[in-house]
């Protein structure tokens, strides 16, 4: 397979490695490589890609949540997988690495939230796709750790060094990606790199739970959410944040889903939503 490869752009879960579920504006995004604990292959990267490039203009998805088959969520980049085919050299290399990080620019760009339900280990690019969605819920089980640096690289790759620090700050991501160690679900959820720990047993209905509780707000409002919560993250000053929240704020006032939301608050009735 090259990277010309392009996988189907199909609703019913039809990808090679993927498994997707609909479940009205819920896609359940499975990771399905159960018996390589989903290690992403070449073939893995590219339908990620494909997915989550997808997304961007797809507004019947509003939430995704993303899990893996099996055992857990995902080891990291498949290494048993051949790779003779693919030539030698820088050119080829910087190729090749951008199939994974694409993947979690696309997760980032992407308009909809991203919840992930992680139950055993999540390294390497397995850490950095939970790194990369937007909210994070861990089974009793769960480890991550950045497996790079143990196979003799760095440990910053697919943008763990970026979500990292500032999800926990600079001492504990040195700690973490200068060491490689694993980072156990109590710990994680201590200092805030997942939201909650529950039993693995829970994690769909806890995922499912967050999603509906999305799926209740505006639409535009929660795209919007997304992308200035990415935007503060790197802000300059507080101004410039202000600046952006005072111009989504007016522009989203003047939608009908803006007074619907007035009129069921003050009528004590849920909201109902037409994203326009």
């Amino acid at each position: 397979m090259t990277d010309h490869y392009r996988p189907r752009s199909n609703a019913d879960g039809g990808y090679e490695t993927l498994s997707i579920e609909k479940e009205g504006g819920i896609d359940w995004l499975t990771l399905n490589r159960p018996a390589a604990l989903n290690a992403m292959s070449r073939t893995m990267m590219l339908e990620l890609q494909h997915y989550f490039g997808e997304l961007y203009t797809d507004h019947s998805v509003r939430v995704v949540i993303l899990r893996g088959a099996g055992r857990g969520f995902c080891a990291g980049l498949d290494l048993k997988e051949d790779r003779s085919d693919e030539p030698s050299g820088a050119v080829t290399g910087l190729r090749v690495q951008r199939r994974v990080s694409e993947v979690v620019m696309r997760m980032r760009r992407a308009p909809q939230p991203i919840v992930s339900l992680i139950h055993g280990p999540a390294s390497g690019g397995g850490f950095a796709l939970a790194l990369a969605s937007d909210i994070r819920i861990a089974g009793p089980k769960a480890r991550m750790n950045a497996a790079f640096i143990r196979i003799g690289l760095t440990a910053c790759d697919v943008g763990v060094s970026y979500f990292l620090p500032r999800l926990v700050g600079s001492a504990l991501a040195s700690e973490l990606l200068l060491t490689g160690r694993f980072i156990d679900a109590e710990r994680a959820k201590a200092v805030g790199l997942v939201s909650d720990v529950v039993d693995d047993d829970a994690l769909e209905e806890v995922g499912r739970s967050i999603a509906r509780e999305i799926l209740g707000n505006s639409p535009v409002g929660v795209r919007l959410t997304k992308e200035c919560l990415n935007m503060s993250v790197d802000a300059g000053s507080l101004e410039s944040v202000i600046a952006m929240e005072d111009r989504q704020q007016i522009l989203v006032s003047t939608t009908g889903d803006m007074r619907e939301g007035v009129a069921a608050f003050l009528e004590k009735r849920p909201a109902d939503y037409k994203d326009a």
